[in-house]
């Protein structure tokens, strides 16, 4: 924590202010403040928004390194504007011990630019067989908040009826990968006329939706909070808002892809264009934005997935699914919610920040701008444009989709804690 003062900002896009920090916290807001011997950031009437919290990033750190660390992917958070963010437990060996999620956390700590939660497996080897040391992983260290097999579904009903139970009595969330296996066995693209033009293999919608549909229910059931990972389908908008309305403890995250791209992209059999759920049609995407600017979708989670060239640079069938999204994010969402008016910066702050911090336990995220709360902000020039090159991120891997595409957005500099992690396009050691 340190001593900051920043002129000249504002705040959700209002009016512009100075804001002072003293160890870490705001002191005082106003206009015209001074300091002696502080750290100065100059906002330049660029918009402040709360560091911004993504619930869903690989950083594939253990085994998975020649793809992404959690220092190179720290650093690709922090200049996305992110000061935390769930790291998934699909790495080698499986984050299902204390002590793999400890040394997560520890790495997080150690890197120090955002804060780093390791997500626990709910099943041990993410096998879907046996319930991994849930209780373990929340007493420990790390303080697992969040549990899921990411990249498998829990597919057996009873293996996640007693998940949602012991995740009831423990006040932990458990993060379902929606995806009933049955439905999907070499499915390679989303089911419709495209993929049936290509010679892909369908992946039906109805795979997500059966499978948010029998999760809320046992949600409802046991009494336990329930994240969707990466919804895709508008059908599954109706499940979700339905178990709402009815009181179910559930809420849904939507990637930036997911509001922006479609499966037309697929047409010339790039691989970084395969993702998991495969991106759908242009009435999905639409469907995705109404129901994140209505709430039915709470937040915004980039689903981070790097991958080293040689698991992406092949044939369609045999590469890996995942983009990178951690730099990209925010210019998707202003592009696609806030241009088009369906999000202020306030709601933007909403769904990047306020929520995601209160569906992962974190007090000391995604808290308002305002005086004696922790200075943890992302600062933002909304009328920057800057074109993105996958060589040029920080990631240690380069796939992503929007290579060469022209986005609106650059985060200024991020404060992590009153300490600035990045500024001007590179990061603050």
């Amino acid at each position: 924590m340190t001593d900051l003062l920043i002129t000249d900002a504002k705040p959700y896009g209002e009016e512009a202010v100075d804001l002072l920090v003293r160890d870490g916290v705001v002191a005082e807001i106003g206009t015209g403040l001074a300091a002696e011997g502080v750290e100065t950031l100059d906002a330049g009437g660029h918009v402040l928004l709360p560091g911004l919290v993504d619930l869903h990033v690989h950083l594939r750190e253990p085994g998975g390194e020649e793809s992404e660390t959690i220092e190179t992917g720290s650093h690709a958070a922090a200049l996305g504007g992110f000061t935390a963010v769930f790291a998934m437990p699909n790495t080698d060996p499986v984050a299902d011990t204390a002590v793999v999620v400890e040394h997560v956390r520890r790495r997080g700590e150690e890197v120090g630019l955002v804060d780093v939660h390791p997500v626990g497996a709910v099943t041990t080897g993410l096998r879907g067989e046996k319930l991994a040391e849930l209780g373990t992983m929340v007493a420990s260290a790390a303080q697992v908040r969040m549990f899921s097999d990411d990249g498998r579904c829990v597919n057996d009903p009873l293996i996640m009826r007693r998940a949602l139970e012991y995740a009831g009595a423990l006040d932990v969330v458990i993060a379902q990968h929606a995806e009933d296996h049955r439905l999907t066995g070499g499915a390679q693209a989303h089911e419709g006329a495209i993929a049936s033009r290509l010679g892909l293999a369908g992946w039906p919608a109805t795979a997500e939706e059966t499978v948010i549909a029998r999760d809320v229910a046992l949600a409802r059931e046991a009494g336990a909070a329930l994240h969707v990972c990466h919804v895709s389908s508008l059908h599954s908008i109706a499940v979700l808002r339905a178990a709402k309305a009815q009181g179910v403890r559930v809420s849904a995250e939507v990637t930036p892809h997911h509001l922006l791209l479609t499966d037309g992209r697929l047409t010339g059999y790039d691989p970084v264009n395969k993702v998991n759920p495969p991106l759908r049609t242009g009435a999905d995407t639409q469907a995705m934005r109404e129901a994140l600017a209505e709430g039915v979708i709470d937040v915004v989670a980039t689903d981070h997935a790097p991958h080293a060239s040689q698991y992406k640079d092949t044939e369609w069938a045999a590469a890996k699914p995942g983009m990178l999204g951690l730099q990209t994010a925010l210019s998707v969402v202003i592009h696609t919610m806030v241009e088009p008016g369906l999000l202020d910066w306030h709601g933007v702050a909403r769904v990047m920040s306020e929520r995601p911090a209160e569906i992962g336990n974190l007090p000391d995220q995604g808290r308002p701008i305002a005086v004696g709360e922790p200075a943890t902000f992302a600062l933002v020039d909304p009328d920057a444009q800057w074109t993105v090159r996958g060589a040029a991120l920080a990631s240690r891997a380069a796939n992503t989709p929007y290579e060469g595409m022209r986005l609106p957005g650059a985060v200024v500099a991020t404060v992590l804690r009153g300490r600035i992690t990045a500024r001007d396009g590179k990061v603050v050691a």
